[in-house]
């Protein structure tokens, strides 16, 4: 089985209060009273306190085009995947040079060469790395990246293996023509970058972080191993979540549908496919969930069933940096990693929630 050695996160260093990111983007799209007033009541139901961006605030109101943002998308998600991979590297205890695949999602921006062909040299990476960049997955890459991760280590079961996400949604915020779901993603998405190293059942044993704090935290609470994955499209719901490119940019499509969405199929999906593995809803003991918004993980714990402390961590999560896209639901793990270690052969399960809609599940065991 997959055994996640690590998974790291890195941040832009400016951090906002929410209050002062509603103030910026009332500014940056010249919101009348009336639009500031719904600006302000969406961003404080939002469920977050504080969000990362990669520019200052004062920067948005300089770019231009989608040409010119996307030039820094590219330059600063490089930078900051970077980090989060030479991170995860290290607390892995596992050299640049002995990863076999890296996978890499991403939805804010568009980069030829791939931002993991741009890694290889900055990193030391091997030349002949397998590489995998995901586009178009949005929201559920995350998930769904760590069950592609999965599937290629059960074929190469010697092998190491990195997965990146990383997302700059700060650059898809328009400047102008704003509409309510405009409004609405302006108050819950975040920039950062996750990444999470995990080793084949059969690759070869590597020494510990030489760092004695990481070394300590490790052997408190080492990550789960991948048991299975399960991947759904739910039929006739593409357009209520989606990105639109026009001349600007990338644009939002999302409609109050989204929660509902959930509510209906995701219960009797996880259901199913536990089953499948001789389980149960109430046999799960860690719940790692993509925190898109306070409606749709209401949703999720509605529809499971679950008591209010079970996603905790994500609704932590969301109000701590924001909804970081792709790069959620790892952010999640790593928290719900960090928290402590479970007994030994609890289960878990990884949840991602995205554009199609799309739900992905990943089966987890400590």
């Amino acid at each position: 089985m997959t055994r996640i050695a690590a998974v790291r996160c890195a941040l832009p260093p400016h951090r906002h209060r929410q209050a002062e990111l509603t103030g910026a983007m009332a500014e940056l799209s010249a919101a009348g009273p009336a639009q500031r007033a719904l600006l302000e009541r969406l961003h404080a139901n939002a469920g977050v306190d504080t969000r990362h961006t990669v520019l200052p605030l004062a920067q948005y109101n300089g770019l231009d085009g989608f040409g010119p943002t996307n030039d820094l998308y590219i330059e600063h998600a490089t930078d900051l995947g970077e980090q989060a991979l030479a991170s995860s590297l290290y607390a892995a205890g596992i050299a640049a040079r002995d990863l076999d695949l890296l996978i890499v999602t991403s939805v804010t921006g568009v980069a030829v060469p791939s931002l993991d062909a741009r890694l290889i040299p900055r990193l030391g990476l091997r030349t002949d790395i397998k590489r995998l960049p995901i586009f178009g997955l949005g929201c559920v890459a995350g998930a769904a990246g760590l069950a592609r991760l999965h599937d290629y280590l059960l074929g190469w079961p010697r092998h190491t293996a990195a997965l990146l996400a990383v997302e700059l949604c700060s650059l898809t915020v328009p400047a102008a023509g704003t509409t309510t779901p405009d409004l609405v993603v302006s108050g819950l998405f975040g920039d950062g970058a996750v990444a999470l190293v995990a080793r084949g059942e059969q690759a070869a044993d590597v020494q510990p972080a030489a760092d004695v704090q990481l070394a300590a935290l490790a052997a408190a609470a080492p990550g789960p191993r991948v048991i299975a994955s399960h991947s759904e499209v739910y039929p006739g719901t593409g357009d209520v979540l989606a990105w639109r490119l026009g001349s600007d940019g990338f644009r939002i499509v999302l409609t109050a549908e989204l929660a509902d969405v959930v509510a209906r199929h995701l219960g009797a999906g996880v259901t199913a496919f536990l089953a499948a593995h001789g389980l149960t809803i109430g046999d799960i003991t860690r719940w790692v969930c993509h925190p898109g918004g306070p409606k749709v993980i209401d949703a999720v714990q509605h529809s499971l069933g679950l008591p209010d402390d079970a996603l905790e961590v994500t609704r932590r999560s969301l109000a701590e940096v924001g909804n970081m896209s792709s790069a959620s639901v790892l952010h999640v793990l790593q928290e719900t990693i960090d928290t402590g270690r479970p007994p030994p052969g609890s289960p878990g399960l990884l949840i991602g929630l995205g554009p199609g809609v799309s739900v992905e599940l990943v089966l987890l065991q400590w």
